[in-house]
């Protein structure tokens, strides 16, 4: 080799590793809704205006087929994680023992988000719902904000659990109280918006975990009463217009079928005059709730846009699980302690004293046409809202498989974050998902395999998705024989071909042996919350 050439090679070398050095670390932002449904947002066809979100859409990319768990608790645990809800120490929500998986808190068999990226030069912060136990500000968070447990009121520290700690709400690893009259999701985004002041220049992954539109339901008139009147046609109707967005902007394959598989005709017309009164209310006041997020994600991108860090942040939109159908305020085992310290009044409906949730049919239309709801492993249960904005792609509406477990490594390939084999002197489990990073570049047709297998169990609720199929098992208690085989166009889950498709079947149950065993979880299941 010539001197010359010698010398230019050294000096690319010396480039390539300045450039490197001196090229500005992306920002990152989770924001989670909590219990939003998958129609709920104007960009998913709902009557909802949230502009701000739909921004972030029209800049980004909209992930149409997208699963979360179906509970709160394991979601966090598997998108913080990119693992499995039991390897992540939540195999239930709500439920702590000694045994592999059902710890009940945040197991370090896992490294997370945060104390990926805070190792690899990040500023780390959080607001908001915690809820996979212990606290956040010992897991690689530099800054914390946050409720401890499931759900809280949205006003004050009126607990809406029995079992709940009287201070709920840590701020760096100290117990507080609630500042009472401020708004949640207000307050979540004030801190939120002061932890990105505290990053200066460094880099930051800012984790903001609203409360939002979870029950209670509770917000400011101003919001909820622009949707005064807009329910009163009931159940059904809303149900055809969402369907009827979704057709236009052709987010989902919307077939006739799809508008005949629920009819809530009946279910509106049975209801007394102050049955439906109550019913178009809880609906406004939970749009209200919607119509609020979005306002404090516009005060989010504002912010960002007024500090110059907008273009280098990343921002992903997401929801936990499908809508809640959850009448905690008449349900056996939580509702006596919630009637004693709530008003279900409806002149109450909205404010601080009151406490009023969705309920089935309004969660049902929420998450037409898709099976069920949240708490279930159907398609209503596990099909949520997802936008990535701030990455470069030309996708605009995706309708890639694309599950929660892919959204940690996508952090890490988008932020060049090595996941380590040992982390703290002790060997961690690595995430089981893929980066979508080579799929938005155009580099594969497919973020997951013809043989990628995504399996999930909580309480004996249980789903395994392979190659266009999934069988799911929904009852209770859990029978092994009791899984049916959808194909992953039937949307509805309204064509079990177990009988039909033996061979598919058999393998998807052998799949699910395999997981089963692996995971080690435990039949019976040990402990059943009465939810729904």
């Amino acid at each position: 080799m010539s001197h010359s050439i010698r010398k230019i090679n050294i000096f690319l070398i010396f480039y390539f590793l300045f450039s490197c050095e001196n090229t500005e670390k992306k920002n990152v932002i989770i924001i989670l809704a909590d219990d939003l449904g998958y129609t709920d947002l104007s960009c998913f066809g709902s009557e909802i205006s949230t502009p701000n979100i739909d921004n972030l859409a029209s800049d980004g990319v909209i992930f149409t087929n997208y699963y979360s768990s179906p509970l709160c608790a394991p979601s966090r645990a598997m998108l913080l994680s990119g693992n499995d809800n039991h390897v992540a120490g939540i195999g239930i929500q709500a439920f702590r023992s000694k045994d592999y998986g059902y710890e009940g808190i945040l197991s370090e068999r896992v490294a997370i988000i945060p104390e990926i990226l805070k190792s690899n030069g990040y500023r780390t912060f959080m607001s908001g719902k915690w809820h996979i136990g212990g606290d956040p500000i010992r897991r690689g968070f530099d800054d914390t904000f946050v409720l401890l447990p499931g759900a809280f009121t949205h006003y004050d520290n009126n607990k809406p659990i029995k079992g709940y700690p009287d201070s709920a709400f840590s701020l760096n690893g100290k117990r507080i109280l609630w500042d009472e009259g401020k708004y949640s999701t207000d307050e979540y985004t004030d801190r939120f918006i002061n932890y990105i002041d505290k990053s200066d220049d460094s880099p930051f992954f800012g984790y903001l975990s609203l409360t939002a539109p979870h029950w209670p339901l509770q917000v400011d008139k101003k919001f909820s009463d622009k949707y005064r009147g807009i329910y009163d046609s009931g159940y059904e109707d809303i149900k055809i217009s969402r369907l009827n967005k979704i057709k236009a902007k052709q987010l989902i394959d919307i077939k006739e079928e799809h508008f005949r598989v629920k009819d809530f005709r009946s279910e509106w017309e049975n209801l007394s005059d102050e049955a439906r009164k109550i019913e178009s209310k809880k609906m406004e006041i939970y749009a209200g709730m919607i119509d609020n997020l979005d306002y404090n994600v516009g005060r989010i991108i504002t912010h960002l846009k007024n500090k110059n860090k907008l273009e280098n942040t990343i921002i992903i939109f997401m929801s936990d699980n499908g809508a809640a159908a959850e009448d905690f305020y008449y349900n056996k085992t939580y509702g006596p302690y919630i009637q004693d310290k709530f008003s279900y009044e409806y002149d109450n409906m909205g404010k601080p004293e009151s406490f009023v949730s969705l309920g089935k049919n309004w969660a049902d239309m929420i998450t037409n046409p898709f099976n069920l709801y949240k708490g279930y492993t159907s398609s209503g249960g596990m099909r949520s809202p997802l936008i990535i904005s701030g990455i470069s792609t030309e996708k605009t509406i995706s309708e890639e498989f694309i599950t929660l477990l892919d959204i940690a490594p996508t952090i890490y390939s988008v932020t060049n974050s090595l996941y380590p084999k040992i982390f703290h002197e002790k060997i961690i489990q690595k995430p089981i998902g893929e980066s979508i990073i080579p799929y938005l570049n155009g580099e594969d047709i497919q973020i997951h395999d013809k043989d990628y297998v995504f399996s999930f169990e909580h309480s004996g609720n249980a789903v395994l998705i392979k190659n266009k199929w999934k069988i799911v098992n929904k009852t209770s208690p859990f029978n092994y024989n009791n899984f049916d085989l959808y194909h992953l166009d039937d949307i509805s889950e309204s064509n079990n071909l177990k009988e039909k498709e033996e061979i598919i079947y058999n393998d998807l149950l052998t799949e699910w042996k395999k997981y089963s065993l692996s995971k080690k979880i435990i039949f019976p299941t040990p402990y059943k919350d009465d939810l729904n």
